[in-house]
């Protein structure tokens, strides 16, 4: 409880009004079967006056209304408060989602945090709509429906005491077998997300290897294990119904034939034994909604667990500890202290071996090496995407660690090896980079990235549509743009990861010139396949299987490193 206090407390007045409401409607639906008692034994006895019928008439109009008010109050305070609830909830775990590092969110899949997010949450939102409005309503009903029956004929009531029982134990037995399900059906919805989720973000590499088949089979066994899942899960409340359902029957049916020869033998007027089935029926039914209030339990529990294992998730990587929270990135002198790193903590294999490596303030870096060799992971841990295993990331001579994320941040602008654009113009993709930037700022970053000649060919020009994730622009302009954006940020230190690879080597180089020439003064670190990219660097480095084997600049690598040497042969037919 002490969870989802937070939650409850703002909206404290909708949580306790909302029930308040429902206990009126209990009172008004209690009422009725005695003054219709009253009706009904005066009319049997012949003492039935026309005062008496029409004072009758008004009150039951009277409560019906007071009823009606109750209901439509408790609806609303309950939808007041659960959507409310709901909101904040969703709210507090997406920023929660926000903070977890690249480590963290590598423990959820994407289609699972989506589905913690909105169904796990809706979840949870209608169960406690539904509690509110039944959490007093049905046992208060039960209560005093009980306490009426039993004051018109106490031993008639006996019946009720083989009945109830019987039905919470069965009750029991059915939410014990319903929870584990209903834990399944979530799990199969994480499923279902991920699959769709990861068609239709490659849905152009679907199409170009011709695998709609495939992704068609994919979807139908994920789909089908949601429906096997949710097939269990419903079976049990499809089979509790007609269950709840046959128990009331018999217990009004035993009601019937034992109060029948009660009121045959005079010791019950007839009208009393009508509103005594009434209360039976409102005791019974009450015992329904708990019982179906208990099914919404299990499967908005399961929901709670998956939403709880997110909060629960400590961000391991936070401010926490951070020696010099208020200090900036000024110059960007980087160096990597026997650094080493691995994706997996309890593998033997380290993606980075005792990395030890110097790059000067203002210095061009490329990085070169095969795939696999651990290029992008090294440039990960100065923006600290991850933290090392081992040794540490300084910048500046400081301790990564000890700035605070975003100081650290806003001094590091990264180009990511998959360059993504968000739904929005042109202008609002680059504003990522300097939600303050003017106009002129704006298009002179698109220039030294080369890519202001294709904006202004748009009819919009800088307002032009991206669609999402930039699907109606090349894979060239694609990166320019993310190159622009990156240049808005003004960063000491700069990383392109193979962000040039879609672009032609005479843009390649017109992108590097602005760079010497417009940024002398920030540290560019170049990842890059092809050596054409990285030749004129200051200095060059040689990766291979998690180890720099090589630091130098072209000419010195051709002479002194293989691996080098192999790399610029095979990419230019020439001898080194």
């Amino acid at each position: 409880m002490k969870r989802w206090w937070k939650y409850i407390r703002p909206y404290l007045p909708y949580f306790i009004i909302g029930p308040i409401c429902m206990i009126v409607e209990v009172i008004g639906e209690v009422v009725m079967p005695k003054l219709l008692a009253v009706v009904i034994n005066s009319a049997n006895e012949g003492t039935l006056t026309t005062a008496t019928s029409l004072w009758t008439m008004v009150a039951m109009i009277g409560i019906a209304i007071l009823m009606m008010a109750g209901g439509v109050g408790g609806a609303y305070f309950a939808s007041k408060a659960a959507v409310n609830f709901a909101a904040d909830l969703r709210a507090d775990l997406y920023a929660r989602v926000q903070a977890f590092s690249f480590a963290n969110i590598d423990k959820f899949s994407t289609g699972s945090l989506v589905t913690r997010l909105t169904n796990d949450i809706t979840q949870i939102q209608n169960f406690i709509a539904t509690l509110l409005r039944m959490a007093l309503r049905a046992p208060g009903m039960m209560i005093a429906a009980l306490i009426m029956a039993i004051l018109m004929k106490p031993s008639l009531s006996l019946v009720l005491a083989v009945s109830i029982p019987s039905m919470l134990l069965t009750v029991f037995f059915i939410i014990r077998t319903g929870f584990k399900r209903f834990s399944r059906v979530q799990t199969s919805v994480d499923g279902l997300n991920s699959t769709v989720q990861e068609n239709i973000t490659n849905v152009r590499v679907v199409k170009s290897f011709v695998r709609e088949s495939h992704e068609i089979e994919r979807f139908e066994q994920a789909n089908g294990n949601l429906k096997k899942s949710g097939i269990s899960a419903f079976s049990v409340m499809i089979f509790m119904q007609p269950v709840m359902t046959l128990f009331m029957n018999m217990t009004i049916i035993a009601v019937i034939l034992l109060g029948g020869q009660i009121v045959l033998s005079g010791d019950m007027p007839v009208g009393d034994l009508s509103a005594f089935i009434t209360y039976v029926t409102q005791i019974l039914f009450s015992l329904v909604m708990i019982t179906f209030l208990l099914m919404m339990s299990s499967r908005a529990m399961a929901s709670g667990k998956r939403i709880a294992e997110v909060q629960d998730e400590i961000p391991d990587i936070s401010d926490a500890g951070a020696a010099q929270p208020d200090k900036d990135v000024e110059r960007g002198e980087i160096e990597f202290r026997n650094v080493s790193f691995r994706y997996y903590k309890n593998s033997e294999d380290q993606v980075l071996n005792h990395i030890d490596l110097r790059i000067p303030a203002g210095s061009t870096v490329g990085i070169i090496g095969s795939t696999g060799s651990g290029k992008t992971t090294l440039v990960s841990l100065i923006p600290r995407l991850y933290d090392c295993d081992e040794g540490e990331v300084l910048v500046d001579g400081v301790n990564g660690k000890d700035y605070s994320l975003t100081r650290l941040r806003e001094g590091i602008g990264v180009v990511l090896q998959k360059n993504t654009l968000f739904s929005g113009t042109i202008r609002e993709n680059l504003l990522w980079g300097n939600g303050e930037a003017s106009d002129e700022e704006v298009r002179q970053a698109a220039r030294y990235a080369q890519a202001e000649k294709f904006v202004t060919n748009f009819e919009d020009g800088y307002e032009h549509p991206i669609a999402k994730g930039g699907a109606n622009v090349s894979g060239g302009q694609k990166q320019r743009l993310c190159i622009a954006r990156a240049l808005l940020k003004h960063p000491k230190i700069l990383i392109l990861d193979d962000s040039t690879s879609a672009v032609d080597t005479a843009t390649e180089a017109q992108i590097r010139k602005a760079f010497a020439e417009e940024i002398p003064d920030a540290t560019k670190i170049i990842i890059a396949q092809r050596i054409s990219s990285v030749r004129e660097a200051d200095r060059i480095v040689v990766l291979n299987d998690g180890a720099v084997t090589g630091v130098g600049t072209h000419d010195e690598l051709l002479k002194n490193n293989d691996e080098y040497r192999e790399i610029f042969e095979s990419q230019t037919g020439k001898e080194g």
